[in-house]
Order: C-alpha cells, then sequence, then structure tokens
C-alpha cells in the first residue's frame, strides 16, 4: 500500500503521498489493516527458531539451516566476533532478526489519539479521532476521494476486528511515537546501548578534520562521537522535533557543540548541497526499507558526499546484509567482549527502560530485580549488540 510501517527501533522516516492516494482506493476491511505486508510479516508472532535446525560451520560457528542469507559472508563474520560460548545462542537469536520473525518486546503505551503528535504526513484507520480524519482527508489528492475515503470510514465493522488492527498498527508505529511523543525515554535507551569503542577508532582516521553528515542522529550519539574522532563539522540531520530538540540542549553545554549543525530532514530528502560532506553516517537508523533509507535514502548519501568520500552504516539490521552487500558496502565486525552489555546510569533508570522497551523480555526485568544493577548483558536483549559497520567508497 505504499505505507511501510517502523518496527524494532527502525524508523517510519515518512508516510509518503501514495499512502493516501491507496487508502481512498482501499476498502474498509483494508483501511483498518493498513500496516504493510512487510509490517504484517515482522509483527506476526512466529514460533521460535529451534536451534536442532542447523549445522557447525567454518570456525565452529553454528549456522541455521532456513534461511538462506546465513551463506552470506556478512553473517559468518558477524556470528565469529561472538565468544565461543555465546555463538550458538547469537545464532539463534539473529536467525529470527534476519528473517524478521522477532517478536515485539516492548508495551505498548500509545492509542489512535497519539498519531496526531505527527505532521500532516501520518496514518488513519476506522474511528480515529476527528482531528487525525480531517489531516488524512486533507491530504488526499481531489473531492472524490476524500468522500470515498469518509463514506469507507462510517461504515461498520466488528469491534474485535477493528481492536486488532489497532493494535497491530499502534504496535508498527511504537518507534516512530515513541521518537515524537517520548524522546526522553528513548533518549535513556539509547544512553545505554554504548557502541563497541572500536567502530569509532576505525573510523577516526577518516573522520579526522573532515565534514561529516550525521543521517537519522537522534539525540546526537554518533554526531558527539564523531565530533571527539575530530571531525570538524556535523551536520546533524533528524526527522523528529523531540529528538532534535534534546540534540540541541546537548550541544549547548558540550564545549564541541558550536561545530554541530542539527537540522531537521529525512532520508529521502537531506537539506545539504551536492557534494558537501566526506563522510555521510547513519548509526541504527538507516535501514534497506524505502521509509527508513532505501535506494532513494542511498541515492541522497551519494549526492551530498563528494567524489572519493565515505558512506558509513553503523550496527546494521542482519537482514539488509544482502542488500547492502549487493550496493557495494564493505563489512568490519569487531570482536565482541564476553562482557559487552547496555549500562544505565542507575537501577532506577534501567529499570524505567526496561518496563517500556523490554516488557515482554521476562527475563530483563528478573534479572534487574534480583541483581539491582544498571547494566544488563547483551546476552539476555536479543543477541546483536552494536559491534559492526559497513562502509562505501563514493564514486561519481
Amino acid at each position: 500500500m505504499g505505507c511501510l510501517l517502523s518496527y524494532e527501533r527502525e524508523r517510519l522516516t515518512a508516510l509518503e503521498w501514495p499512502c493516501f492516494r491507496a487508502i481512498a482506493r482501499c476498502s474498509l476491511h483494508i483501511l483498518c489493516l493498513i500496516y504493510s505486508r512487510v509490517a504484517a510479516a515482522h509483527l506476526a508472532r512466529r514460533m521460535p527458531y529451534d536451534s536442532r535446525e542447523g549445522r557447525t560451520g567454518e570456525g565452529g560457528v553454528f549456522m541455521p539451516a532456513q534461511h538462506p542469507d546465513w551463506q552470506h559472508p556478512w553473517l559468518r563474520a558477524k556470528l565469529r566476533a561472538f565468544p565461543p560460548a555465546l555463538r550458538p545462542q547469537a545464532a539463534q537469536a539473529l536467525a529470527c532478526q534476519a528473517a524478521g520473525d522477532a517478536a515485539p518486546t516492548f508495551e505498548n503505551p500509545f492509542t489512535l489519539a497519539d498519531l496526531t503528535v505527527f505532521d500532516d504526513e501520518t496514518a488513519a484507520l476506522h474511528r480515529a479521532p476527528e482531528e487525525l480524519v480531517r489531516r488524512v482527508a486533507a491530504c488526499l489528492p481531489n473531492r472524490a476521494a476524500r468522500w470515498r475515503f469518509t463514506s469507507k470510514l462510517r461504515a461498520p465493522i466488528a469491534e474485535h476486528a477493528m481492536t486488532a488492527a489497532q493494535s497491530r498498527l499502534l504496535d508498527a508505529l511504537f518507534w516512530e511515537l515513541t521518537y515524537w511523543k517520548t524522546p526522553k525515554l528513548y533518549d535513556d535507551l539509547i544512553e545505554g546501548e554504548q557502541l563497541h569503542p572500536g567502530i569509532f577508532q576505525r573510523l577516526a582516521p577518516a573522520l579526522h578534520d573532515t565534514t561529516v553528515l550525521d543521517a537519522g542522529a537522534g539525540s546526537g550519539r554518533a554526531t558527539l562521537a564523531c565530533m571527539r574522532a575530530g571531525a570538524s563539522r556535523v551536520y546533524a540531520v533528524e526527522p523528529s522535533p523531540g529528538l532534535l530538540r534534546l540534540l540541541c540542549r546537548t550541544l549547548e553545554v558540550d564545549p564541541l557543540g558550536a561545530r554541530v549543525t542539527p537540522l531537521r530532514g529525512r532520508f529521502a530528502a537531506l537539506p545539504l548541497a551536492d557534494d558537501s560532506v566526506q563522510v555521510a553516517l547513519s548509526c541504527s537508523a538507516f535501514t534497506a526499507a524505502p521509509e527508513q533509507g532505501g535506494e532513494r535514502g542511498l541515492a541522497e548519501l551519494r549526492r551530498v558526499t563528494q567524489p572519493g568520500g565515505l558512506i558509513v552504516i553503523i550496527w546494521p539490521r542482519p537482514r539488509d546484509f544482502t542488500w547492502l552487500a549487493a550496493a557495494g558496502f564493505r563489512y568490519v565486525a569487531l570482536p565482541i567482549p564476553p562482557e559487552m552489555c547496555v549500562r544505565y546510569r542507575s537501577h532506577a533508570s534501567a529499570l524505567r527502560v526496561a518496563r517500556r522497551f523490554y516488557a515482554c523480555n521476562a527475563a530483563v526485568l528478573r534479572y534487574l530485580r534480583q541483581q539491582r544493577t544498571c547494566e544488563v548483558p547483551y546476552t539476555l536483549l536479543g543477541g546483536n549488540p552494536p559491534h559492526d559497520y559497513c562502509w562505501l567508497r563514493t564514486e561519481k
């Protein structure tokens, strides 16, 4: 339907005009199931991966048998980066992620009324708040399309079907709503997700005394790391107003903040001139999905990067490895120390984050309550710590 929805902290960076044209053509029931086929596959509750179905490959790395991408050299390299004792568990978790089968771990507090936090690029459902319906109708191309849209909304539908559809939609939009409605809580989450220190150590020579773009900058995790690696100027581009405000507050008190230029923008239309940066990077934001980057976003990254410059994707999704490799990226997976974990500022902060983002992962909450710690091992969080990146040298 032209409306791919975000899942598992993967950004819904745009809901474009084709989405609204599609709404006008859809039946009532499709309106109530307005999440995309991709989101539907991501949100489906699949059977857990069976670790007995697989084989041990080169270097003692367990390779699941069900997914063809497990033959990809990037995934082999990623698994080899884990300590040997953790590889079977990591392979099991990454198999679900590569296939898009991992179930959500968050508890969703949002309602349809919260969708009005977005600007006029938004979505709608049957019995949505009047203001939301008005915004969607205003985006439709003509009076006939608006009439068809509002007529379908008046038709009856079973209560259970509407409730289930609303739940699926809100789960698909959970991360985008988090960025816009509760950016501080999201900032607490990523504060604990400390990137592998080797990533910016390796990138430092390319970043020193250069102009950098941080696309999908969020509250500035990679932006500040670029500055500390010696970048002369960083353009931090972020679509969410709440996250951009948090970034600006951080820059006001950071000694390096004067060399950062925060900008509102999206992957599909970066607010920079051609060949304006030497390095373009994105940390845990850019994906192969069209609304989270995709071909159009990659073309924009190429456009703004000077010939011979670098495009770097930090912490890429395992299921994007094939797409990224086909685009010419090279992969780097850094060795994972056995003790790599998320570290929050306090036990209370760790509990607050876990109750929202890991509410369905009983092991995380149990561990925090029993240990009364502010640290959680990545082995309890799904087996994909931020230890890898891929890079592409631009040619024009």
